[in-house]
């Protein structure tokens, strides 16, 4: 196992507290370090807020883990390719290097739909990285929308 799945796997920790308590299954970790200083997975309906973002959640608790808004030196570990809302967010922050498990055709800000995180119009660009462990971060999410409907 690569040092990456290695990560990954925390993030997909994650995404999993998010499949029981029936959010969209993504997961998300801040690593600095090597350590992880902080975790994130979806609780949008559990919390009724649309900003609640596995992503979102784990940039938030690093930044109080830092004690900063700048999180230089981090990389992020998320299940699913971020949605434009937090790709915004982690050009914000200034993280190192963003890798990410499944690719999202229908919203990813990260290569797929849209390039934020390496726009040059922006202040901040990052190293990006899609496709680890992406079959297993996939396959909970087709699970979850199979059992939703």
């Amino acid at each position: 196992m690569t040092p990456h799945e290695i990560w990954m796997q925390h993030a997909f920790k994650e995404a999993e507290k998010a499949f029981e308590k029936k959010e969209i299954p993504v997961g998300a970790v801040v690593v600095f370090e090597n350590r992880i200083i902080g975790r994130g997975h979806n609780q949008v309906e559990t919390l009724r807020d649309p900003t609640a973002h596995a992503e979102m959640i784990a940039l938030t608790s690093a930044a109080s883990y830092l004690s900063s808004k700048i999180l230089l030196g981090c990389t992020m570990y998320v299940t699913l390719e971020p949605c434009p809302m937090c790709a915004g967010a982690i050009v914000l922050s200034k993280l190192e290097a963003l890798y990410f498990g499944a690719y999202d055709n229908k919203s990813g800000a990260c290569g797929s739909v849209l390039n934020i995180t390496n726009n040059n119009s922006l202040n901040h660009q990052l190293s990006v990285t899609g496709g680890i462990m992406d079959d297993k971060c996939s396959s909970i999410l087709r699970n979850f929308f199979e059992v939703k409907r």
